[in-house]
């Protein structure tokens, strides 16, 4: 895991439950995930302590944590097939 944060976008607080961004979809590029024929990325948003110069009060960056996954465990984990992605 790269301990630098990518930076893909701002955005702001519209409500407490209302958030709107915008992202910069080229630097997606190289993080495309893909899982059982479905493309995803995961991101990491965040609220800032103060509105930077243009009121942005949201982050985000992409989310670069890649768990260990151990030989035993990817051996015995349950075969049930679903559709869903892995988070």
């Amino acid at each position: 895991m790269s301990e630098k944060s990518i930076y893909v976008g701002s955005g702001k607080k519209r409500k407490d439950n209302w958030f709107t961004a915008t992202l910069n979809l080229d630097k997606f590029n190289d993080h495309i995930q893909e899982y059982k024929g479905t493309k995803f990325i995961k991101i990491n948003i965040n609220l800032r302590d103060e509105p930077d110069q243009y009121g942005k009060d949201v982050s985000l960056t992409i989310d670069q944590f890649v768990p260990e996954q151990k030989e035993e465990t990817a051996k015995t984990s349950n075969p049930v097939d679903t559709d869903d992605l892995p988070f």
